[in-house]
């Protein structure tokens, strides 16, 4: 045996095809005409105001609203009328939200110097010639076999031993000390 439901009932829409002996091509219920003539009145004060002229304001009108109370109308049915859909985007718009936007935290520009010039770079220091012990003399231009070996067994330049409390920022106990 099989039970129906009484969803046939409410799938009947009120709808308005028009006056008698002149029906309209479409079906539109009830509510999508007044959401429609809402809707045609918003969107000519809208496009009026942008200065538009009132024959392309009227002719885009009625496309945006055939457009807009489609959207609209799609969302409405007999489970969810016009009010509640309504009052729950006004809930929706105005609930209380989480706050995204940190107030301070780990990282602050408070301490940042601003230069109102740009930094230049420092001059480098020559380099002394290495002093060659045994012979007693410099040696500036002559490299030892040992360092020649090394530069061609290298594939570019030597990294740099991180120096113990070397360059960086120093922090309020080092600047203490």
């Amino acid at each position: 045996m099989r039970i129906r439901t009484d969803d046939e009932v409410y799938r009947v829409d009120a709808v308005w095809l028009g006056p008698p002996k002149a029906t309209m091509p479409w079906r539109a219920r009830y509510v999508a005409w007044g959401v429609g003539l809402v809707v045609f009145l918003l969107v000519l004060t809208v496009e009026r105001r942008m200065g538009i002229s009132l024959f392309w304001s009227i002719a885009w009108g009625l496309v945006m609203t055939i457009v807009l109370t489609r959207l609209i109308c799609s969302r409405i049915s007999h489970e969810r009328p016009l009010g509640s859909v309504t009052t729950m985007w006004v809930r929706e718009l105005t609930a209380p939200r989480e706050e995204t936007a940190g107030a301070g935290g780990a990282v602050s520009a408070t301490r940042v110097r601003v230069r109102s010039d740009r930094p230049r770079p420092q001059p480098r220091k020559r380099r002394t010639p290495h002093y060659d012990v045994k012979h007693g003399s410099k040696q500036a231009g002559k490299q030892t076999s040992r360092q020649t070996s090394r530069q061609t067994n290298r594939r570019g330049p030597r990294p740099r031993k991180a120096r113990k409390g070397g360059r960086g920022v120093r922090t309020q106990k080092q600047a203490r000390a």
